[in-house]
């Protein structure tokens, strides 16, 4: 599993409902709330305290391993993550992906543990493992529990120097791997990336793809993969991050017990001496392939990650590609050349790279784009960013910061990518470096770098007299941190009990009647970090005659909900968003709008306000309207090439009763693209007027807020607002559907996509569903599930496999899904895999202890979602709107303590019919 290239944002605009979380998600009533705070722990024999900087502590064993703990009670969730600080930057010739195969092979198997992904999901921890250039990374987050925590930290040391790294293990993982492999040559993005990459870099490893050769990885050699295992993966070459609740003393004398036996090694890691020279002219590149739209990317080299020129090159990269502001943005997206730009600046251990690009509108001229994305980028856009544009970035990127320092998952990610730069105390540096920046300083280093002669695109530039880049300096770690401030700790926070029982009495429910309608409110106020809130806003009206011939119109109107209102321009709106430390999602569809927010406490009423005045004021501007079809043009392109994309719409339409005319009807690629495209500005002010308005509104929010000052600021962003016509929800019943099998072609695709939907006559009621709820988190639920098993583990024919059950709470209709990616050679056998997993579940059932493990696992995963405020907000939005409440959850939590595998089976043999599902399978052909 490769650390995701940031790819390209396509926005695609579909007037379909959202869908439910392909996995189940449950909790156990029972977890015992941590303190909110500790001493400084006694330290076990062989464990050195070292600097604390904000509430995050360093300690070291005599063997080298570095301890960073992170305490904070705040939510009951606790991460753990061990970065090995080796990547493919590490490999040498003829050992391309060897980081990354040794990644897949530590989920294998160790000396204590068969079948490591199975075990986690037994346990409910969410874990994963990444590989980078700079590190690798092995990670799992979990409800706070002493005894999972105890486990996997004892994991982590029998995987540190007892992986099998066998021949078995490998043979039976590399279809995985090549699956793995073929997914990302879907995609002419990541493709054209990497060998821009590669151009960029005629001798450091950065140049390689983190998956490596397909003959190298074909064709690896065991002995030499098992020296780079015990190469590197000691305790001197690690990092063990923990965060979130747990007790640091137990933590750090389990740490103890468990690492201190590795020995410190005796080998010396190899030294490294590869210095990328000086770029001397610009370099280009060419990709030609089938399906999708054109793309325009250039690259620069830039200093190494830690170095103080960086941040300001990764600030000013932010700047230049800035939506709706920056220089590219106007220069290729306003003049109708691009859909979409981008920019990133690659933070690496040694000197990086700065990449930006952009997606070109269809019909458009793709070197005229590149021309003009490398003239803004070395020239006029650098001269046209100013203060505000960097006040708005900084702020939006302190204010990312925050949000990453008070959440323990993402808290120990970024402590984990700064110690792949070489020091987890960076993590805080940057914050101050990007504090200190003034805008001189942030154009001085685009300048320096942003050259001719330092770029490689597809464009090849001669350059008589070149003007080079500097040779990157070196950079003084030590002299670098010294000056950071250290010994705060982190402020502390009360606890919060998350038992379901516990929500439901700390809410505060009520409906308010106002002259406009009703107003139906879930608050939960508890104390956060850094004073969060998030909240969710939903309006409803009207009923499905009423929108009939409407299309993709109320897609439309709420996606340019947030480019434009009276008195309000894109970037006024914007700049009010990030004065506010605020984010919002705003996603309507047929008649419902739905508002997700997220803010601080002081600023929550001033947030309600704008997100009302956006509701009540829209303009929709005429230009906005004609970037969004652009982008819907992009996007349809590549949907009518991607797999998944054709195997999810034609099972969809498959199934689907209703004509062009209905708001249910679901459109062929094509089709979406011409009903976008004959939209028009007063089609959506006539939708507005016309449906949206107070009457049926309803508020959930979650987290440290007043709620007087939050029902306040609605009472008088509604007051005066128009009635919206009476809300009948729209109905979608069950209905027989028979059973067919499409071949899709995809010429050229080197991944394939299975899809398969079974309609069931089911509502989340029925006395079938938290049995049969089991039984598809048994089927293919989880790592631990009879098709993962099959499929994945044993036969190594995809990369994700899985099932998941949907069921209506208003009606008798739902559906099972089965899903997998593969190489289209192994389409036939992945067929045959699922059929036969299937009717051997049938025949032989699920044994009582495969239902308690499942049961326990469903539970802790919903328990881990519970300690999730906007899993919380998002909750207790379908609870007002089914009239529910956290008691009905506590329900179905008894229900599921309950089952038995009799109760299972019966289930089980009562709804799935393999004979009655339609399969989609989307591949290239031959």
């Amino acid at each position: 599993m490769t650390l995701p290239q940031r790819l390209l944002v396509l926005i695609a605009l579909v007037a379909l409902p959202l869908q439910p979380a392909p996995r189940a998600q449950a909790t156990d009533a029972g977890a015992t709330p941590a303190a909110q705070s500790s001493p400084a722990p006694t330290l076990p024999a062989g464990i050195r305290a070292g600097v604390t900087v904000q509430g995050v502590t360093e300690y070291q064993l005599d063997n080298g391993l570095r301890v960073v703990l992170a305490p904070d009670a705040s939510r009951p969730q606790t991460t753990v993550n061990m970065t090995y600080l080796v990547g493919s930057r590490r490999e040498g010739p003829g050992e391309t992906g060897m980081a990354h195969l040794l990644e897949h092979l530590m989920f294998r198997g160790t000396g204590d543990q068969a079948d490591a992904l199975a075990e986690f999901s037994r346990r409910g921890l969410a874990a994963n493992g990444t590989t980078g250039l700079d590190a690798t990374n092995y990670y799992a987050t979990f409800a706070s529990d002493p005894d999972t925590l105890r486990w996997f930290l004892a994991w982590q040391a029998d995987a540190m120097r007892h992986a099998r790294v066998s021949r078995a293990d490998l043979d039976a993982e590399m279809t995985v791997v090549r699956n793995e492999m073929e997914r990302g040559e879907n995609s002419a993005f990541g493709t054209l990336l990497q060998q821009t990459a590669s151009a960029a870099y005629m001798w450091h490893p950065y140049g390689r793809s983190v998956i490596g050769a397909r003959s190298d990885v074909e064709h690896v050699d065991i002995p030499r993969l098992r020296a780079f295992y015990d190469r590197y993966y000691q305790p001197d070459n690690a990092v063990l991050i923990v965060a979130g609740r747990f007790d640091p003393a137990q933590t750090l004398a389990w740490i103890a017990a468990d690492f201190s036996p590795i020995a410190r090694p005796a080998r010396a890691l190899p030294i490294e001496y590869t210095v990328e020279p000086v770029q001397q002219g610009a370099r280009a590149v060419t990709l030609r392939r089938s399906g999708g739209s054109a793309l325009a990317v250039v690259l620069y080299h830039i200093p190494a990650g830690p170095d103080p020129e960086t941040t300001a090159l990764s600030i000013g990269t932010t700047m230049l590609a800035d939506a709706p502001s920056g220089p590219l943005y106007r220069a290729l997206v306003d003049a109708g050349i691009a859909s979409s730009v981008f920019g990133d600046a690659r933070r690496l251990a040694q000197p990086g790279y700065v990449v930006f690009g952009a997606q070109v509108q269809p019909g458009a001229d793709a070197q005229k784009a590149l021309a003009i994305l490398e003239s803004t980028l070395e020239g006029r856009g650098i001269d046209a960013l100013d203060q505000a544009a960097l006040d708005r970035s900084r702020t939006a990127w302190l204010r990312q910061w925050r949000q990453i320092y008070n959440q323990p998952p993402a808290l120990a990610s970024a402590l984990s990518d700064a110690s792949g730069l070489g020091d987890w105390r960076l993590f805080f540096l940057l914050r101050d470096q990007v504090e200190a920046l003034d805008l001189e300083q942030v154009r001085s280093q685009l300048r320096t770098w942003l050259l001719p002669s330092n770029r490689t695109a597809g464009l090849y530039l001669p350059t008589p007299e070149p003007h080079n880049a500097p040779s990157p300096p070196t950079v003084d770690l030590d002299a670098l941190l010294a000056p950071l401030a250290t010994g705060a700790p982190r402020p502390a926070v009360a606890d919060f009990d998350t038992r379901p029982q516990a929500i439901e009495q700390a809410t505060l429910r009520s409906t308010i009647e106002q002259p406009n309608g009703a107003l139906h409110l879930a608050l939960l106020p508890k104390p956060t970090p850094g004073g969060q809130v998030q909240a969710v806003l939903q309006l409803r009206f009207g009923s499905v005659e009423q929108l009939r011939g409407l299309g993709v119109v109320p897609a439309l109107a709420s996606a340019m909900l947030p480019r434009g209102a009276r008195g309000l321009d894109r970037q006024h709106i914007e700049d009010r968003l990030n004065a506010l430390e605020a984010e919002i999602d705003i996603d309507g569809s047929a008649n419902t709008v739905r508002v997700d927010m997220r803010t601080t406490r002081d600023h929550l009423p001033d947030l309600i306000g704008l997100v009302l005045r956006l509701l009540r004021e829209p303009v929709f501007p005429a230009e906005e309207l004609a970037k969004i079809q652009r982008s819907v043009a992009t996007s349809t392109e590549f949907a009518m090439s991607d797999p998944a994309s054709l195997a999810t719409n034609v099972l969809e339409r498959h199934s689907q009763p209703w004509g062009p005319d209905d708001i249910r009807y679901t459109a062929t690629p094509q089709e979406t693209l011409a009903r976008v495209e004959h939209a028009t500005r007063q089609d959506l002010i006539d939708f507005h007027e016309r449906f949206y308005g107070a009457g049926d509104v309803a508020v959930s929010a979650v987290g440290d807020f007043d709620p007087q000052a939050l029902e306040a600021a609605l009472r008088a962003g509604l007051e005066g607002w128009r009635t919206a016509p009476a809300y009948t929800r729209i109905p979608h019943p069950w209905y027989p559907v028979p059973a067919e099998v499409f071949h899709i072609p995809t010429p050229g695709k080197a991944n394939a996509n299975y899809l398969a939907a079974l309609p069931l006559k089911l509502q989340d009621d029925d006395p079938r569903y938290p049995a049969l709820t089991v039984a598809n988190y048994l089927l293919g639920g989880s790592e631990d599930s009879r098709l993962w098993q099959r499929i994945r583990v044993r036969d190594g024919l995809s990369y994700s496999v899985g099932s998941a059950l949907e069921a209506s709470p208003w009606e008798p209709s739902g559906s099972w899904t089965i899903f997998a990616s593969m190489a289209p050679q192994n389409a036939p056998a992945l067929e045959s895999a699922v059929r036969e997993t299937m009717s051997a579940a049938l025949r032989d059932g699920f044994t009582d202890e495969e239902v308690r493990a499942g049961v326990r696992s469903l539970l802790n995963f919903q328990q881990l979602g519970l300690s999730s405020d906007r899993s919380l907000a998002v909750r207790w939005m379908h609870y007002l709107r089914t009239d529910r409440s956290f008691a009905w959850l506590m329900d179905f939590q008894d229900k599921l303590r309950a089952l038995d595998a009799a109760h299972v089976n019966a289930a089980l043999r009562a709804t799935l019919d393999p004979e009655g599902f339609s399969v989609a399978v989307a591949a290239a052909p031959g």
